[in-house]
């Protein structure tokens, strides 16, 4: 019989609440005394159950503290950039313990639904038009997320390929330090995406339209684009991410920040 699960286990672990801590920004003055400011943790704890649970704010268990409390603390950090900076941290730990693989990139996008509309979605071509969203994401050489940007399900993969590029959240060593390979499928194979990548830096690895996916038998040789899928697959179990159900995309960027600081911590040992 499976054990199902409870609150408790979709809490944040203590080694990775002492990194989050750390970061957190000075909670804003009160103009008026009242009642005492919730718990971080506790508020943070309610956004990491909602973020792998996918319920609505107003369905948190109630042991978060009130639904309208977490969210209002969710904008006040998402305003803050406090999820990009767990990412950026997460990553920079990850590269201390296991380093990060730079000689070898991967970039793809995902598309998943979004009812709610909003800023960032458009017509799904591949689901009767309903409304959705676009996901674009840049990992290193072993699935470690290092960008994602949003856009609608609407718009052409190769339109993505530069703000992807520029949203990487650390500091990219200059390819002089070695050579830069990027993994993309035949969806980007056009003449001004390879001159793109190339101008960034990057030697790229596309299969050309048309091409049959060959088996290659050589010693040594391995495939290196699906890791970009296994990535966007680890992103859809936070069941918040699976559907998007954030109208702002601030606030949905902040979401998908906060699953991949997840994923690098984890990664890198800390907790799991």
């Amino acid at each position: 019989m499976t054990k199902r699960k409870t609150g408790h286990d979709y809490e944040i672990s203590d080694e990775l609440w002492t990194k989050i801590k750390a970061l957190l920004p000075l909670p804003k003055p009160k103009k008026k005394a009242g009642r005492p400011r919730e718990d971080d943790r506790k508020i943070m704890n309610g956004i990491f159950y909602l973020l792998r649970t996918g319920c609505q704010w107003k369905a948190l268990p109630r042991c978060y503290g009130a639904p309208s409390t977490v969210h209002d603390r969710f904008q006040e950090w998402q305003i803050s950039g406090l999820f990009e900076k767990i990412w950026q941290l997460g990553l920079l730990d990850y590269d201390d313990e296991e380093g990060l693989e730079w000689e070898w990139q991967a970039i793809d996008g995902a598309m998943t639904k979004a009812p709610l509309s909003g800023a960032g979605t458009g017509a799904n071509p591949t689901d009767r038009g309903k409304k959705g969203t676009k996901r674009s994401l840049l990992t290193d050489g072993k699935g470690m997320p290092l960008s994602a940007v949003v856009d609608g399900a609407n718009r052409h993969d190769k339109m993505l390929v530069k703000g992807t590029l520029d949203a990487i959240i650390i500091e990219r060593p200059f390819p002089e330090d070695g050579i830069q390979n990027i993994c993309m499928d035949k969806g980007y194979d056009f003449p001004d995406i390879r001159e793109l990548v190339e101008e960034y830096g990057y030697s790229a690895h596309i299969r050309r339209r048309g091409e049959e996916n060959i088996r290659i038998d050589i010693p040594g040789y391995r495939a290196r684009r699906w890791v970009v899928e296994r990535t966007h697959s680890w992103i859809n179990r936070f069941r918040r991410l699976l559907i998007r159900w954030e109208k702002k995309i601030e606030n949905y960027l902040a979401m998908i920040h906060f699953a991949c600081a997840w994923i690098t911590f984890r990664a890198a040992g800390l907790f799991g």
